[in-house]
């Protein structure tokens, strides 16, 4: 990138060295309300969704996960329940892993590896990880195609990636409903609820510019994996994209 480079920050363009910084105050914000963020953005539907994912994953005791942008634990305490082996969570923002930590111990969920990282550069080991899941995050990273390959340089041959992001309405004719939620109410009620309307304001333009469905498809198929697919949910107000490092 030129030394000049910019990229989004919610509709903002920003210094692309100042973005992960923005993100962070964003998420040191929310952290301690984090999964009333969730129920807030998604009217509760996230838990659904995450049981999904879990679904596809398929989790077993014999396969190590790395979950990526995963620091309250959502995703580790769903995987170690429903059966799978060793998880490592990592996050860039220390205040999100705080928080999973205290709910580990709260709930006697232990033998979790807490490691703070940028997912584009992650500090995982080459070929060291059966699975690789993101969950609400990828939207985050300042550089999507960076943290794309690097899941595909952790991920073992043979293991696979897994990405649960808000995306595209199958329905547009149920679009300008989807804004006005979005862009209207949302970050009212964050300004009500969690005292923070820009942070929600913020997460609701983000996820305007992630890429949509096939576009993102794109995006994994040129970081090098293989047997992509995805399946939307709720009507493509989330999608969970799937591939394999082949």
């Amino acid at each position: 990138m030129t030394e000049n480079a910019t990229t989004h920050f919610g509709f903002k363009d920003v210094p692309v060295g100042e973005k992960a910084g923005l993100v962070r105050e964003v998420f040191d914000s929310v952290a301690g309300r984090y999964d009333l963020m969730n129920d807030l953005m998604s009217l509760g539907i996230h838990r659904l969704w995450k049981a999904a994912l879990m679904d596809w994953v398929a989790p077993r005791p014999d396969l190590t996960l790395l979950d990526v942008a995963g620091g309250t634990g959502d995703i580790a305490f769903r995987y170690r329940e429903r059966g799978g082996g060793p998880v490592i969570v990592c996050d860039i923002n220390e205040a999100m892993l705080t928080v999973g930590r205290e709910r580990a111990a709260e709930n006697g969920i232990g033998d979790l590896t807490w490691t703070v990282g940028n997912a584009e550069m992650l500090p995982i080991e080459s070929n060291s990880v059966d699975l690789y899941t993101i969950a609400f995050g990828l939207r985050n990273v300042t550089d999507i195609d960076a943290a794309l390959r690097d899941a595909r340089r952790v991920l073992k041959p043979g293991g696979r990636f897994l990405c649960l992001e808000f995306s595209r309405l199958a329905l547009p004719a149920l679009d300008p409903v989807y804004d006005f939620y979005s862009f209207k109410v949302l970050p009212e009620i964050g300004a009500r609820v969690a005292d923070d309307r820009d942070a929600y304001l913020y997460l609701a333009e983000s996820i305007r510019k992630f890429p949509d469905q096939e576009r993102f498809v794109d995006r994994i198929k040129a970081a090098g994996f293989g047997r992509i697919r995805y399946r939307n949910l709720s009507g493509g107000i989330a999608a969970i994209h799937s591939a394999w490092k082949i």
